[in-house]
């Protein structure tokens, strides 16, 4: 039986529906087959677990998800080189003890979760416990940002026009994500995090002005009344914690924003990725783009070999 999305979830359910690289194997091979050595390490699509139902639903659909997950890795190891656990975030606890279960048991290379939880920004405190553990088991978190046409894009309206909810809206969803990470402390309490951000960051290469000598002068032109939101002293500038996360390629076949991309990051903190099958092609197209970007730069066969494999080896623990 297949749970029918309500909500939020509805329009997302409505976008992966008529995709069939993300049900169907044999479309999903014959698309990879058409690059050579090209494999991939398997995420959830959206939209988030959390976003489906209750926590009495959602905590089994997170358990199925990755047993299944774990079983195509099992069954075709030649294909998926491993896979991101999802987990049931509107249960917190219930996430905690389902990233144990699919790390140790069944050898998920970490954990998926989106940039709020039904509304909820991950800098709360439920969540802080997630943070530690991933830590403490030093595995990877990616993170796709989460957002719907019912968040206007101005509040005399009710809902987004145009698409724009996802166009510009996971861009700064994924900014503002990694911001209260930063601001909450999170990378104080645990550096060792490796936190990779889906689309390459979303808008943080992009304005590196803004959060270098703009958030510089955090404080010292803030209203009294929101002192509050610079309480916690960070121990380094607001950029250089910025630069701590991960950011995967997938930018849709623009070349600029990847340059962009490796050139805040560092070419250690970039892994391939392509957002495979969301493209109109429906599977082939954004990994075609994306490795004629990466074929466009003036990248050292070194740093091109980082990108392309060495750095998700290390980044997720990968052997080989």
């Amino acid at each position: 039986m297949i749970a029918q999305a309500s909500g939020p979830a509805a329009s997302m359910q409505k976008r992966t529906a008529a995709i069939p690289a993300l049900y169907d194997l044999d479309t999903r091979f014959r698309v990879m087959d058409t690059f050579p050595d090209y494999v991939q390490v398997l995420t959830l699509a959206s939209p988030p677990i959390e976003a489906v139902g209750p926590p009495a639903l959602t905590r089994d659909l997170a358990r199925l998800a990755n047993d299944e997950m774990a079983e195509l890795v099992r069954r075709y190891p030649e294909r998926f080189l491993g896979f991101a656990a999802s987990l049931p975030m509107n249960d917190p606890d219930a996430s905690l003890r389902e990233a144990d279960r699919a790390i140790s048991e069944l050898g998920a290379l970490g954990v998926q979760i989106f940039t709020n939880v039904n509304g909820l920004p991950l800098d709360d405190p439920r969540f802080a416990p997630l943070f530690a553990r991933m830590a403490e088991l030093d595995r990877a978190m990616w993170v796709h940002p989460a957002r719907g046409a019912t968040m206007p894009d101005y509040p005399t309206e009710d809902r987004s026009k145009f698409e724009l909810w996802w166009v510009f809206g996971w861009p700064y969803e994924t900014a503002i994500f990694m911001s209260r990470l930063i601001f909450s402390g999170h990378l104080d309490r645990h550096p060792n995090l490796r936190i990779l951000t889906h689309h390459a960051g979303g808008m943080v290469p992009h304005f590196s002005g803004r959060i270098g000598p703009g958030l510089d002068q955090l404080g010292a032109r803030t209203p009294d009344e929101d002192r509050t939101a610079v309480a916690h002293a960070l121990k380094r500038r607001p950029y250089d914690y910025y630069r701590m996360f991960y950011g995967d390629t997938a930018l849709f076949g623009a070349e600029h924003a990847l340059r962009c991309a490796i050139e805040f990051f560092g070419v250690d903190h970039i892994l391939f990725g392509t957002d495979m099958p969301f493209d109109p092609e429906k599977g082939p197209m954004f990994i075609r783009e994306t490795i004629a970007n990466l074929d466009a730069l003036d990248l050292s066969k070194e740093e091109r070999a980082k990108i392309d494999e060495r750095n998700a080896r290390r980044v997720l623990g990968l052997r080989g």
